[in-house]
């Protein structure tokens, strides 16, 4: 008889893959895009704005001017700022840089002053009202600086005005 080739056999090889690289490369990238879309989220200063329908606008006659105080950004971060109206203020105009000891400490001042008058004149519910005024010439940092002291400060009642009075522009001119 003729020697009939053998046929061959291949041997069978184990199909276990091991998983364990990869498991902890998973992982590792689910916690790396979870830190990336936390850090990615915008942080901000919360700004309250009155719903679409609820703006009214009018005259403000009937807020006292010893209740407002108006703060007046202008460039080198510089900051002056007046109580009640610039024609006739109830405290002449100030200046002021930013800072813990400039219109933070001013600010916090001006509030509990306003407090304490309204309660002397019996509207203990009088809080002061704040009218920022950014000039052309102030840079959006200042902007940012001064909201932030206006929380910081607690203030509820502020307003940001883009219009300037021929006294507010001429005041800004000095130096």
């Amino acid at each position: 008889m003729k020697n009939l080739p053998q046929k061959v056999r291949s041997r069978k090889l184990s199909s276990r893959v091991d998983l364990t690289a990869m498991v902890s490369i998973s992982f590792l990238l689910i916690i790396f895009f979870m830190v990336v879309g936390e850090l990615s989220k915008p942080k901000g200063a919360n700004l309250n704005l009155p719903d679409n329908g609820d703006i009214v606008c009018g005259p403000i006659g009937h807020i006292k001017g010893y209740r407002l105080y108006t703060i007046l950004l202008n460039d080198n971060n510089k900051i002056i700022t007046y109580t009640g109206i610039l024609p006739n203020p109830y405290e002449m105009p100030k200046m002021f840089e930013f800072g813990k000891s400039g219109i933070r400490e001013e600010v916090f001042q001006k509030k509990e002053q306003i407090k304490k008058y309204a309660i002397s004149i019996g509207k203990p519910k009088s809080s002061v009202i704040v009218i920022i005024k950014p000039s052309p010439k102030s840079n959006f940092q200042n902007l940012v600086d001064i909201l932030d002291e206006m929380a910081i400060a607690k203030i509820d009642s502020y307003a940001i005005v883009n219009d300037f009075t021929p006294e507010e522009t001429h005041l800004l001119a000095l130096k």
